[in-house]
């Protein structure tokens, strides 16, 4: 469980956690920094805190030891992130040269492209893995090629195909993990209604690659449809792809994906919670967009700013109901008719 946090030192984190935000200026107690900083660990966004306090300089911090100590440990393993999320991206280049050389359409999703397009300083988004899309059709050969990189299954085969996610760990170093996706929507109950495969993310791109409009279509599903909202890291994912909109016609195009891929219920949650969470104007007015049904008004009175920040606090069992209930919402909510 995470130290506590009261309102005012959750207002903290949020600004902490935010790439854009400036540094936060307060003369933090030791108590206070100790919990802020077990916090934005927890939620995924430690290395922009660090960077902050480094922005900000040393003279301001607390001088109690253990705190020191504390910062001290964690400095020195932000290179070793940086540093993993590096041997990623390499494996990653090397399995996808290997997969169009076999004539296999793929993209590679979230973690780098996140990082590299939303993130003005890369090393605030390190990453855990890789993550491939394919169109499911070819799903198989994918499988072959990335086997033939020296990767193992690390997943059971037939609950893969069921999930569409593969999950393969390099023989040599098995910290170092590449995912495999025929859709990006994992769980099958909700998968009658929502999909993101390989396809609609070329519908959403059109002539380009990587938009802002399909960038946050995969973050939205990614915080909502993958992890539950289960850390802040998913909603600055999304706080930062709101940012990269910078056009109606990126806004039209996003409204779109999301009817034409079933997530309008998810783009109205994730944007109205990340919304009030950073102050978001924008992503509140897209989120308004979307003409609230009842499962609309159900799921925001579920999804709230508490619900996020008290994920593994002592509220951590509200949270977790919560969420479990946000998706039943998911898996029973009717598709909206999209016109093809």
């Amino acid at each position: 469980m995470l130290p506590f946090l009261n309102s005012a030192e959750e207002k903290l984190l949020l600004r902490f956690a935010d790439p854009e935000a400036a540094a936060v200026e307060d003369d933090l107690s030791a108590e206070a920094l100790s919990a802020l900083l077990d916090n934005a660990e927890f939620h995924g966004v430690l290395p922009i805190m660090l960077r902050k306090l480094h922005e900000r300089g040393n003279t301001h911090l607390t001088s109690d030891a253990n705190v020191q100590s504390k910062l001290h440990e964690l400095r020195q393993k932000a290179p070793i992130a940086t540093g993993q999320s590096m041997l990623l991206n390499y494996h990653g280049g090397r399995i996808m040269k290997v997969l169009a050389a076999e004539g296999i359409p793929a993209r590679i999703v979230k973690g780098p492209v996140f990082a590299g397009k939303l993130y003005r300083h890369v090393t605030d988004r390190p990453f855990t893995d890789i993550d491939i899309l394919v169109e499911p059709a070819n799903l198989a050969r994918a499988n072959r090629v990335i086997a033939s990189c020296g990767f193992e299954l690390g997943s059971n085969e037939a609950e893969s195909y069921q999930l569409q996610e593969f999950k393969w760990l390099e023989k040599g170093n098995s910290s170092l993990l590449v995912e495999l996706h025929g859709d990006l929507v994992h769980d099958t109950g909700m998968r009658r209604r929502l999909s993101l495969g390989f396809r609609e993310l070329q519908v959403i791109d059109g002539e380009a690659i990587d938009t802002p409009a399909a960038l946050l279509t995969i973050a939205i599903v990614h915080a909502a449809g993958g992890h539950k909202f289960h850390r802040l890291q998913l909603c600055v994912d999304v706080l930062q792809g709101v940012r990269a909109l910078q056009s109606p016609d990126a806004e039209a195009r996003l409204l779109d994906a999301a009817r034409m891929t079933g997530i309008e219920l998810e783009l109205a949650i994730v944007l109205n919670v990340t919304g009030e969470l950073f102050g978001e104007r924008r992503a509140l007015e897209l989120a308004g967009r979307i003409k609230p049904d009842l499962s609309i008004r159900l799921a925001k009175r579920l999804i709230t700013t508490n619900t996020l920040l008290r994920v593994n606090s002592r509220e951590k069992i509200g949270s977790r109901l919560r969420r479990d209930a946000f998706r039943w919402i998911q898996r029973l909510a009717k598709a909206r008719p999209y016109p093809a």
